[in-house]
């Protein structure tokens, strides 16, 4: 191995990156395990930056993707067809409601850009130029792209790109009227008003809002109130404005629901899907229309009506191969049930936090928990001298397990086939780490 590393780490300060942990450059994966090249082995705690389902062992979903390599190895489809991805479609379509059009990209935010786009022609093909903004969520995240940080902004992270970004107002986001998955109905109501009439303030300029579905993640785990995303998808409708949702981190079970809208009952004009869909093996993504939508987008070609975008390896024959062996294992394995049956673990072992003094805030649905670590309500920053998001991680690494926290709230995202024993050690991590902190901040 190549003593020399010249790759610039996403979301990394390479200055600190040698500085508080130790160089591991992982070269295998086996069950749930990386193995570097020392032959060290780490259990999975985020799910491969949230998109593991399966593991790394050989499946039918990796021998199907080699065995298309072989057949051929990507197949265009700008002007042509290609099997795999007319499969797909038609497969995927039989799982999300009330949407009927598939559109392919590569990545998750790839596919918010589509959806932000077909959002502004919509309008545009019908004549209406004055719909060219947009309305997101507080705290809401969507990828590292122009549009997509436009209707995710996180000023910590986005800062140094504002005069790139588009024009977007911002809902209040619902995570202050839930204290230990207990909703405020009070708090609710009076966020509910607020949102409202900030739809209607923006609605005559608004193209479409977009807000992640089921809960948020990157933003810091925030889980709705029941029946929230569903009031928020009936004002858009009232107010004449497209409901987007992005399930790319929070669909394929991750909440414990195979599509969360579904089960939210909260149809949308447009829905994006990613990361788990491949069971993590491949980078595709979906961009998925109503009837509604795709109808404004059909014309002569002189009409010029027709999307304007794509991407090389869209409709990639061994991504889309990925998600139909994906699918079938799901269903093969019943692996909504297992997700569940771990989720009721998962809450279980959140118990074990309850009485440590920094921890606050316990929330979870499915495969997903959050809390946050923090002492007289000011968030712990600093740990050993060191960011506490370092710090997380390298004590994780020494008891042989990922994990990465958000700041100061800790995440408990698993692989989502993960087994009972690998999901205690990652919770004994946790609860190890945690114990830690709390005994170097309170005396």
């Amino acid at each position: 191995m190549s003593k020399s590393d010249n790759i610039w780490y996403p979301y990394t300060q390479m200055h600190d990156y040698t500085r508080y942990l130790k160089r591991r450059v992982i070269s295998s994966g086996r069950d749930f395990y990386f193995y570097d090249n020392d032959g060290n082995k780490y259990l999975d705690g985020i799910s491969n930056m949230w998109c593991n389902v399966w593991g790394f062992n050989t499946n039918r979903i990796t021998i199907a993707m080699i065995n298309q390599i072989k057949q051929i190895p990507h197949s265009t489809i700008f002007g042509l067809g290609n099997d795999k991805s007319i499969e797909l479609s038609n497969e995927f379509l039989k799982l999300t409601k009330g949407l009927n059009k598939v559109f392919f990209t590569d990545n998750g935010s790839s596919a918010i850009e589509a959806a932000l786009k077909i959002a502004l022609q919509y309008w545009s093909n019908q004549g209406n130029r004055k719909k060219t903004s947009f309305l997101s969520v507080a705290d809401g995240y969507h990828g590292d792209t122009i549009g997509a940080m436009s209707v995710g902004y996180v000023d910590k992270y986005f800062k140094s790109y504002k005069k790139l970004l588009l024009k977007c107002h911002v809902i209040p986001s619902p995570k202050r009227v839930t204290l230990n998955g207990i909703v405020n109905l009070e708090k609710l109501n009076l966020l509910l008003e607020k949102t409202e009439k900030t739809i209607e303030k923006n609605a005559d300029k608004t193209a479409a809002l977009i807000m992640e579905s089921g809960a948020q993640l990157a933003g810091g785990v925030n889980i709705y109130p029941t029946d929230y995303q569903n009031k928020i998808k009936e004002m858009c409708k009232r107010h004449n404005i497209l409901f987007i949702l992005d399930e790319i981190a929070t669909g394929f079970g991750r909440l414990g629901n195979m599509i969360e809208y579904v089960a939210q009952e909260s149809v949308p004009d447009i829905a994006c899907f990613g990361k788990a869909i491949t069971g993590g093996y491949f980078p595709l993504a979906l961009t998925l229309t109503s009837k509604k939508i795709f109808q404004q987008f059909s014309g002569t070609l002189g009409d010029q009506k027709h999307l304007f975008h794509g991407h090389t390896y869209a409709g990639h024959p061994v991504g889309c191969t990925a998600v139909i062996e994906n699918l079938k294992m799901y269903k093969e394995n019943n692996l909504l049930g297992k997700i569940r049956s771990n989720s009721k673990q998962l809450r279980k072992r959140l118990q074990d936090f309850q009485s440590i003094p920094i921890v606050q805030n316990i929330r979870a649905k499915g495969l997903l928990a959050g809390f946050e670590l923090a002492v007289n309500g000011k968030p712990i920053t600093i740990v050993d001298k060191i960011p506490i998001n370092y710090f997380v991680m390298r004590e994780s690494l020494k008891r042989g397990v990922l994990l990465r926290s958000l700041g100061a709230t800790m995440i408990v995202i698993p692989p989502l086939a993960i087994d009972s024993d690998s999901l205690n050690k990652i919770m004994d991590t946790q609860l190890e780490i945690v114990l830690d902190i709390n005994k170097r901040n309170v005396s």
